[in-house]
């Protein structure tokens, strides 16, 4: 069976990341043929269009890997309603020179958890937008606006909450099919 091939963006450096905890729990609801790769983003340098036509080695594997990818799972949290800064610059990065885009036609999902009570809503919205741009087919619906609770992850990393494991087990599934339907 031919794997699929995720590549996971998540937009916060910090050590024990919520988003990045998302991130593996949500890979353990996908099915056996996909798999989910996190990619590097803290070793970018800041984007400058005067180093389009010599990119950084890191900016260079960043592009690799989403142009070795079948599909793109961004989770991001909030940053004063928006996506953090890292997250934009590697968007950027990615995104240059202007025709050379990685991104391109690449589907995504994009999710997010926050403590706040509507999670990641606003950073959602703002970078539903900046994909839609870079012509990066984006599902839709469910959306995911998870608030941090103690008990949404166990001690294995997995998904501790029922209802939010069937949730988010429902949100995998139509990924899944919005990966499949976009690869064909």
């Amino acid at each position: 069976m031919a794997q699929t091939r995720i590549a996971v963006i998540v937009g916060s450096l910090r050590k024990d990341s919520y988003n990045h905890k998302l991130a593996l729990a949500l890979a353990h609801l996908a099915p056996s043929d996909f798999t989910f790769e996190t990619l590097r983003i803290d070793d970018l340098p800041l984007y400058n269009q005067d180093e389009d036509g010599n990119q950084s080695a890191p900016v260079k594997r960043l592009k690799t890997e989403i142009a070795a990818a079948d599909g793109l799972l961004f989770v991001t949290p909030e940053y004063n309603r928006s996506i953090p800064g890292v997250l934009k610059n590697a968007i950027d990065q990615a995104s240059r020179p202007y025709g050379q885009s990685a991104w391109a036609g690449k589907p995504a999902g994009v999710v997010g958890i926050s403590v706040g009570a509507i999670g990641t809503a606003l950073a959602q919205q703002h970078l539903r937008n900046i994909l839609a741009y870079l012509d990066v087919p984006t599902m839709g619906a469910p959306e995911v606006f998870l608030q941090a609770k103690d008990d949404l992850f166990d001690d294995k990393g997995h998904i501790g909450n029922e209802g939010s494991k069937k949730f988010l087990q429902g949100w995998m599934d139509k990924y899944v099919g919005w990966v499949k339907s976009h690869a064909a």
